[in-house]
């Protein structure tokens, strides 16, 4: 079976043979009282590469938004959620709607939606966050970061970024030979923002590989988030296995990273100039999520099932706003240029029976 649906976008694995050793799987203690001796050196690492002063680890992005939104409720803040944010984010939002802070959402990747919201609560006299995703897989394009953080800060408020999708692939400098960027730090260096206003929560279990999160931003904000955090209180720390495995990550990132997103690219590449030739409409998204857009639910799913049936394992899932399914192709730097041409060929071959003659949208 040849599997499209692994969002591990590097290809890391981390077999256990690949990391250092541990005589303790966890500590048995709360991560305020105590974490393993390495956690703070992979969290400043970690966040070094996306452009921030200070990282701390957790347990996983809910355990962050948990924390982080649970710290706003106190305050008066407004929080403006973009339509498109993944929803363990949005359940850090809805925490602090329960504890009464007022909580909108803004229309997707809109920064004039969001200012027209500002205006509607302009009397109300509460500070501004917004929340969004850095990057949007779905629809193949980063968040207007720069101006969601303009508006805020002409309001003396605040952005939480969720940088999952793009840490490990994204990073300054793009350029031929590294048409991701380099660095894998990220949206927030990919736009060299920054600031005690910006905060990012990522997880690592993405292009990283790796089963723990970072939240990230300036010194200030990290520590208090050290000494208001609920979790950290009433939690364990991530496993040492956990971050062995994200520092495992770094040095393989350090070392290989731009090398494998280059691969990366290069297969993302080659997997959208053979879906054109097969007859799909390409869009300008070159993320390794790539997505068929169908004329309809029964199309996607006589599709996915065609695949299903041919050894090639393929996402369907729903469009932003409950639109029509879609399928999607996630593409990793472990696939073989003779996977993508099979894969490819296949669609090529089952496209006449299930879309008939017309072109539709990749």
């Amino acid at each position: 079976m040849l599997d499209f649906t692994s969002a591990l976008y590097l290809g890391l694995r981390h077999p256990s043979g690949s990391l250092r050793p541990w005589s303790q799987f966890t500590l048995g203690v709360p991560a305020a009282l105590a974490a393993p001796p390495e956690a703070e050196q992979v969290a400043q690492d970690l966040a070094t590469i996306q452009g921030c002063e200070r990282g701390v680890l957790g347990s996983s992005t809910l355990h962050l938004f948990w924390d982080v939104f649970g710290m706003l409720s106190r305050h008066r803040v407004a929080i403006y959620v973009d339509a498109g944010t993944y929803p363990i984010a949005r359940w850090g939002a809805e925490r602090a709607a329960g504890r009464g802070a007022l909580v909108r959402e803004f229309a997707h990747h809109d920064a004039d939606a969001l200012g027209r919201e500002f205006q509607h609560d302009r009397q109300r006299g509460l500070r501004p966050v917004v929340l969004t995703d850095g990057f949007c897989p779905v629809c193949g394009k980063p968040a207007p970061l720069a101006a969601y953080l303009d508006a805020v800060r002409a309001r003396g408020g605040g952005m939480v970024v969720d940088d999952t999708q793009a840490l490990g692939i994204f990073g300054p400098s793009p350029a031929p030979d590294a048409p991701y960027g380099r660095g894998g730090g990220g949206m927030l260096p990919r736009l060299d923002l920054n600031g005690p206003d910006v905060l990012a929560i990522s997880s690592l279990a993405k292009a990283f590989g790796a089963p723990v999160a970072i939240l990230s931003g300036s010194k200030e904000i990290v520590k208090e988030f050290e000494l208001k955090s609920e979790t950290r209180m009433h939690c364990s720390p991530p496993s040492r296995p956990a971050i062995r495995a994200a520092q495992h990550a770094l040095e393989v990132n350090r070392e290989h990273g731009d090398a494998l997103r280059l691969r990366l690219a290069s297969l993302v590449r080659s997997f959208r100039q053979r879906a054109t030739q097969a007859g799909f409409r390409c869009g300008e998204n070159r993320f390794p999520l790539q997505t068929i857009f169908s004329p309809s639910d029964a199309a996607a799913i006589e599709l996915h099932q065609h695949l299903l049936r041919r050894g090639i394992r393929t996402v369907l899932h729903q469009g932003h706003g409950g639109r029509a399914l879609q399928l999607s192709f996630l593409i990793s730097a472990r696939h073989t240029a003779a996977e993508i041409d099979l894969a490819t060929s296949l669609l090529a071959e089952i496209r006449p029976a299930v879309f008939g003659l017309g072109v539709f949208g990749l």
